[in-house]
């Protein structure tokens, strides 16, 4: 399970092809597409993680994933207005939703620590794949400095999330969950 969901968000990450330009990044609001689709996809889960695991501590991390992850929407939805800017679906932002809906229906099939573990482990592995979409991709190809402003400035709260979820998968190991 856990290798295929790696397999899946790194795909969806990066195996799916730009529709900006040949050679280039994607557009600004292709990019506003991918962020508000890769939060909305960790939003989803979290939701799902905060009604299904009996974990205080995942229960936690969960509530902080859809805190945060509604923060930058709201932040990103609020530049794109401002900039007048509609984000437009491409194909990376169209697998990650995709993904996001397998990842959901894989772990609905899942209770206790399996499902904490499954959670989790996916945490670890998207965190990674969007901290690397973000500083390979989605930074170097924004256009608009406002927007880049913004990747940079929720860029570390994405490294947070990613060193909690590790810091929780550990625990998990450690405790058999």
């Amino acid at each position: 399970m856990k290798l295929f969901q790696a397999t899946l968000a790194l795909a969806f990450v990066f195996g799916t092809p730009f529709a900006g330009a040949q050679g280039a990044g994607p557009s600004d609001a292709q990019i506003a597409s991918i962020v508000v689709t890769a939060n909305q996809v960790d939003i989803d889960a979290g939701k799902l993680a905060d009604k299904t695991t009996k974990s205080a501590e995942v229960k936690q991390f969960a509530q902080l994933m859809v805190t945060d992850h509604t923060s930058v929407n709201k932040s990103a939805t609020e530049l794109v207005t401002k900039l007048h800017v509609t984000p437009e679906s491409n194909p990376t932002s169209e697998s990650l939703k995709q993904g996001g809906d397998q990842n959901l229906a894989a772990l609905r099939k899942l209770t206790g620590a399996a499902f904490d573990k499954a959670y989790v482990d996916h945490e670890v592995v998207y965190h990674q794949a969007v901290l690397d979409a973000v500083d390979k991709t989605l930074i170097p190809s924004a256009r608009n400095a406002e927007l880049k402003a913004l990747l940079v400035k929720v860029r570390p709260a994405f490294v947070a999330h990613l060193e909690h979820a590790k810091m929780l998968q550990a625990s998990l190991t450690k405790t058999g969950g």
